[in-house]
């Protein structure tokens, strides 16, 4: 009887779910006699996404349940007695859990699956301690956000002795290693997978005018929401027939509505979350996406594979994929800058049909039709080398 071998994933999602999960999610299924185990610091057990991972014969481990003040002031108390034992400096009861967790079973590989470029490196650090061969997926890189001091030599050791790290773009692989200032040879770009084939979508009809919508979480440190709501409150595009659609749900919902409110701006709506990306498109003529950060957003991609225009910022990715006024616009992630993109896209409303035409053949010609399974394989390859 074959021996299965063992993977283990940290993910670094706050979220229940999010875009960064897809592509190893997504990938599970295709490995073959591979065990599983998905670590998380809180597991919400009823999302449907979990539900299917634990059907499937994965197993879920939450390392930091609720649990309650007596148990809170045991755990200190182990946690204070483990770092005087062990001589190691770790003040997080997740990652000591982590830590004892993989010493125990010993996987074959582990994953760390990261929001942004650096935030589950304290993770990979305990592979290099146990000598377990590890990956890093990489979702997102900052440019405002750069590892404490501190941190560094640590954090560049555990990139060095990655067995690969995964980067959504060249441009986020680019800035993380001059955060580090250090190349990373080990790396290689990858695609997350979007929730929609590759198929232009009828263009809506222009009668009531023209619908954009910003399908972005509502967190405006990355998605740049509040730039739309300065833009639309002037008169120029408050005269105009356009509706823009916030499509999604986050921290910063209450606050945008009352900057909207504030602002008087009424042709904006709060749609909430949508999965249906096809009905979505049905309806909508053209993305915006005012980023201030990004990795390469999948609601980028999705929007182009459907047929639709694209007006982006030059955030993670982004100027890799979108040439102006070819197969979509892109500016800077200012309001003046995204502003004269509108202005642009807006002068051409009457080729938004072509251009969306365009940008879908762009992603059908130059994206991969499964990026899970080309993920599956490496991580496959990975482990026959062991």
């Amino acid at each position: 009887m074959k021996i299965k071998k063992r993977i283990s994933l940290f993910t670094c999602c706050i979220d229940d779910w999010g875009g960064s999960e897809e592509l190893w999610a997504k990938s599970i299924p295709i490995l073959k006699d591979v065990l599983v185990t998905v670590y998380k610091s809180r597991i919400n057990q009823q999302h449907p996404e979990f539900i299917k991972l634990k059907t499937s014969g994965v197993k879920l481990i939450e390392l930091q349940p609720e649990i309650s003040f007596i148990k809170k002031s045991f755990r200190k108390i182990s946690q204070l007695i483990l770092k005087i034992a062990t001589n190691r400096p770790l003040d997080d009861h997740a990652i000591n859990m982590f830590y004892r967790s993989i010493k125990s079973t010993k996987p074959d590989l582990v994953i760390i699956a990261q929001g942004i470029n650096f935030d589950g490196l304290k993770y990979a650090y305990q592979c290099i301690q146990l000598n377990i061969p590890y990956v890093i997926i990489a979702q997102k890189a900052v440019e405002f956000y750069w590892p404490y001091p501190t941190d560094r030599t640590y954090m560049k050791e555990t990139l060095l002795k990655a067995e690969k790290i995964f980067f959504v773009s060249a441009q986020n692989q680019r800035l993380t290693e001059e955060q580090f200032g250090q190349r990373l040879p080990n790396s290689k770009i990858v695609f997350n997978p979007v929730k929609t084939t590759v198929n232009p979508i009828p263009f809506p009809s222009t009668e009531n005018g023209y619908h954009f919508a910003c399908v972005a979480r509502l967190f405006i440190i990355d998605k740049g929401q509040d730039l739309l709501l300065r833009i639309m409150a002037k008169d120029k595009w408050k005269q105009r027939p356009i509706t823009i659609s916030l499509i999604g749900s986050g921290l910063d919902e209450q606050g945008l509505m009352e900057m909207a409110k504030l602002l008087h701006v009424r042709n904006v709506k709060f749609i909430g979350y949508q999965n249906d990306i096809n009905a979505l498109w049905e309806k909508h003529h053209a993305l915006l996406l005012p980023s201030r950060s990004e990795g390469l957003p999948l609601s980028m991609i999705e929007a182009m594979a459907a047929g639709r225009t694209v007006i982006v910022s030059n955030a993670g990715g982004n100027a890799e994929i979108i040439r102006d006024g070819w197969n979509g616009f892109i500016s800077e992630s200012t309001e003046t800058s995204f502003e004269l993109a509108m202005d642009r896209a807006w002068e051409m409303r009457d080729q938004w049909n072509e251009i969306g035409k365009q940008a879908s053949l762009y992603i059908a010609e130059n994206f991969p039709v499964s990026p899970e399974t080309d993920f599956a394989n490496d991580l496959t390859q990975l482990l026959n080398e062991r």
